[in-house]
């Protein structure tokens, strides 16, 4: 579904990189998860794959479509959800979503089911403006489910939601990936891509370290630590014991 071959992009065009020869690629069906801190480039990579930053240096494939003239057909083959909900808040949650539909030119999924999904159909006709940050983020989500998409990116999904609504968001897309919705996650939370993803990318200042399993990962590099705090002379020391 996608296939990144040698990848670069500067943001002031010159020779400082946001993202350096990156290659990976993600097969049909699987959850990819593209990991690393924050200023990695995992948000550039997928702008870069979702046409929002235009293909500088080297090759992409998203959905068959070249990203070098990314076609519109593309984009109704794919669902993003960014990180930062961004809502017409003078609109309703339906007339929000019912907005986007229009967009497409494949048949659309019922907004109010993407709502009932969301827990949000109790206040489909409330403004969004109105809305708390958890909701509105779940309205920007499920927008990105609109036209059933083939490849669905997802940019830190889970971030900044409290627990339940975080667990709701992942049965989602357990879900929709069971069905067959090829998943890119991009994400500073290994133990989200752990629980979600086949494989994962790790990314660090704009170069692609390492690309393997969550269990493969585990097994090379993880220790079984426990965290022990103490006291000494009346200050609280912490240990990680083996």
């Amino acid at each position: 579904m996608i296939t990144v071959k040698n990848l670069y992009h500067s943001y002031e065009k010159n020779d400082v990189y946001a993202v350096k020869d990156v290659n990976f690629e993600v097969e049909k069906g699987e959850v990819f998860g593209f990991l690393g801190p924050s200023g990695a480039g995992k948000s550039t990579t997928q702008g870069i794959l979702t046409g929002l930053l235009p293909l500088q240096k080297g090759e992409a494939t998203v959905a068959g479509c070249d990203m070098h003239k990314p076609e519109r057909s593309m984009f109704n083959k794919i669902g993003v959800s960014f990180e930062q909900s961004n809502v017409y808040g003078k609109l309703t949650a339906l007339e929000n979503l019912k907005f986007y539909q229009k967009l497409f030119d494949v048949d659309t999924v019922d907004p109010m089911k993407l709502l009932e999904i969301a827990g949000l159909d109790h206040v489909a006709n409330k403004k969004a403006g109105d809305f708390s940050k958890g909701m509105k983020h779940r309205l920007t989500f499920v927008r990105s489910m609109l036209n059933n998409p083939q490849l669905w990116f997802l940019d830190e999904p889970t971030t900044g939601l409290d627990p339940a609504i975080a667990s709701k968001i992942k049965d989602i897309i357990k879900e929709q990936n069971s069905k067959g919705t090829t998943v890119f996650l991009t994400t500073h939370n290994m133990f989200v891509a752990d629980e979600l993803c086949d494989r994962v990318a790790f990314i660090i200042d704009g170069v692609i370290k390492l690309i393997d399993s969550p269990r493969n990962l585990k097994l090379k590099y993880g220790e079984k630590m426990v965290a022990v705090d103490h006291v000494v002379d009346g200050k609280t020391v912490k240990e990680k014991l083996s």
